[in-house]
């Protein structure tokens, strides 16, 4: 059995046995310029950990990135994730400085729900 995620132009393997694995990736070579990274460890914001059990997936990293990029490292965590009175609102309050930023970082947090629905309401707050 193998498994193969494709996106864009990345591409994830993983076989039941090395020599199906080693013979799909010659098939491959044969016909696409590949170059093998070797054994994953980061892909789409996702921290790859082998462990003897199988592997650990984290988006730690891709959380602390989200983090720095709204310049949020020095802010102190809080219980709940999000205000119950909400202060702006679309018809009133400033516009946010740089839209653009805006939409990636909330992009960057909706994708980030997938793997902590804990933070799912907050992050939906962001749209309204």
């Amino acid at each position: 059995m193998a498994y193969l995620l494709l996106y864009v132009d990345d591409i994830i393997l993983t076989a039941s046995n090395d020599d199906l694995c080693k013979s799909l990736i010659a098939s491959l070579s044969s016909e696409f310029a590949m170059k093998d990274l070797g054994s994953l460890n980061y892909f789409l914001g996702v921290s790859v950990t082998r462990h003897k059990g199988g592997l650990f997936l984290s988006q730690r990293k891709y959380a602390e990135e989200i983090i720095d990029r709204a310049g949020m490292v020095s802010c102190k965590p809080s219980q709940t994730p999000v205000d119950t009175k909400p202060k702006v609102s679309a018809k009133t309050g400033n516009p946010y400085e740089d839209p653009k930023k805006y939409r990636s970082l909330a992009g960057a947090l909706q994708y980030l729900t997938f793997t902590r629905p804990d933070i799912s309401y907050a992050v939906q707050q962001i749209f309204l």
